[in-house]
């Protein structure tokens, strides 16, 4: 694979898997090993690329102090939440691991690193292994300064790889193709890491590796949902926890309706329950090409839409709901509704979201019409005494004082769960939600 090669397309390989991967990504640090595993298990082969992360032209950039304080700021809040969810979920799935995942005090340029996994993977597959293991292990632990070719070839060195050579090929023909591999993966519609391609198909995450693995076993049997490892075993005790789960959600989110479904067999399995509560989200509008190409951060945006967009698309049809995603009903009536049964009549309050979640996204309820949510309270033999008044007053302010507590306590997008004082944001923590219930 060499610069302009006609052989190098972003999106195939001789290997059945592309693994996309940035050394500055912890995330891609904990897709590394179970990705590895995946490929012991099948006895298939992996090609590993880099794709070295732009990250201030889509998430700002910042610079802390030894102290973790921050000394410099180009992100809003909103970025700086996405940045500090981002690391509580790598610390809480790394310890679990026992990996060392320490924050890093500024952004690298990590182009020289991905340089040598180029040099490594010439040397094979078991150098490469060794390559990536140390060079994620040591940086993510503070130890290892990436920038400098000195320390590269020494961690070359130590994964068995020779040396010779290789600082001129990192800044001529290994410079030159990690360019055009960056290039034409996000040409190819490839904007983070981890990216999978698998059989020409996309998945950003780990959380999508059960898929993956279905897709190489042949695709047999139901396609299985996103799910990060929990790698924790469950605590059995004689009384596991009981005590009800939050639950965030706003009825006009597809990520909220796909978790809908497996947490309710869940809680069912476990004899839990789940206490709903209603927190909207911004609607997420549909990707829009930017006006002017040379605008990085603009097209990583457009990708990244256009890509979720697709996967929602995936996992929908797998429950039979094919819709327009760019279109999201305004759910602050129905959210209301929610909170009217939360104070009158708990016991209907799980049938009413299952009604308003499958009437919602299978375009059978308009839950922006009160005449409709009104009907379905009266299918239930709901109280609606005051209703109205509750809708257009209390419930309001009602609205406002959940969200609050709600942010308060770390949640900040759907489907969100709090348990014990910690949030999992996604359906994809339900794995390790389970364990940390008590049960395998």
């Amino acid at each position: 694979m060499s610069p302009g090669s006609l052989e190098f397309d972003p999106l195939t390989s001789r290997a059945r898997l592309i693994i996309y991967i940035d050394f500055k990504s912890p995330y891609a640090y904990l897709a590394k090993d179970p990705s590895w595993a995946l490929a012991d298990e099948l006895q298939l082969d992996i090609d590993w690329r880099p794709f070295t992360l732009d990250i201030p032209s889509y998430l700002g950039s910042a610079r802390l102090d030894k102290e973790n304080r921050v000394v410099e700021s180009q992100r809003s809040e909103t970025q700086w939440r996405a940045v500090k969810a981002a690391y509580g979920d790598v610390r809480r799935y790394g310890s679990l691991r026992k990996l060392v995942v320490r924050g890093t005090t500024k952004i690298w340029d990590s182009s020289l690193a991905a340089i040598g996994m180029l040099w490594a993977k010439q040397h094979g597959s078991s150098v490469l292994r060794a390559y990536m293991g140390v060079t994620y292990e040591h940086f993510w632990g503070r130890d290892l300064d990436i920038e400098h070719v000195s320390v590269i070839e020494g961690v070359l060195r130590q994964a068995g790889a020779s040396t010779e050579k290789f600082r001129e090929y990192a800044l001529g023909e290994g410079r030159e193709l990690h360019d055009h591999i960056q290039r034409a993966a996000f040409a190819a519609g490839i904007f983070g890491v981890p990216t999978f391609i698998v059989d020409g198909e996309m998945f950003f995450g780990r959380e999508h590796l059960p898929r993956i693995k279905w897709i190489l076993l042949g695709r047999h049997g139901s396609p299985p949902d996103v799910a990060y490892e929990s790698g924790e075993a469950a605590v059995m005790t004689d009384a596991p926890d009981r005590t009800p789960v939050t639950l965030a959600i706003d009825f006009a989110s597809p990520r909220a309706y796909l978790a809908f479904g497996p947490t309710c067999a869940l809680a069912e399995h476990l004899g839990i329950e789940i206490d709903w509560q209603p927190f909207l989200v911004e609607s997420r509008p549909a990707p829009v090409a930017p006006s002017r190409p040379e605008d990085r951060g603009m097209r990583h945006r457009t990708i990244r839409a256009a890509y979720v967009q697709r996967d929602l698309a995936r996992y929908l049809a797998d429950r039979g709901i094919v819709r327009d995603l760019g279109k999201q009903a305004n759910s602050k009536l129905a959210a209301i509704t929610l909170l009217w049964l939360k104070r009158e009549s708990k016991q209907l309050v799980s049938n009413y979201v299952q009604n308003v979640f499958e009437g919602y996204w299978r375009g059978e309820l308009d839950i922006e019409e009160e005449s409709a949510l009104r009907g379905l309270l009266q299918k239930f033999g709901a109280p609606l005494t005051e209703y109205e008044t509750f809708v257009r007053g209390e419930g309001l302010a009602a609205l406002a004082r959940v969200r609050s507590e709600l942010l308060n306590a770390g949640v900040f997008d759907v489907p969100a769960y709090v348990l014990a004082g910690e949030v999992f944001v996604g359906r994809e923590h339900l794995p390790l939600i389970r364990n940390r219930l008590g049960y395998p």
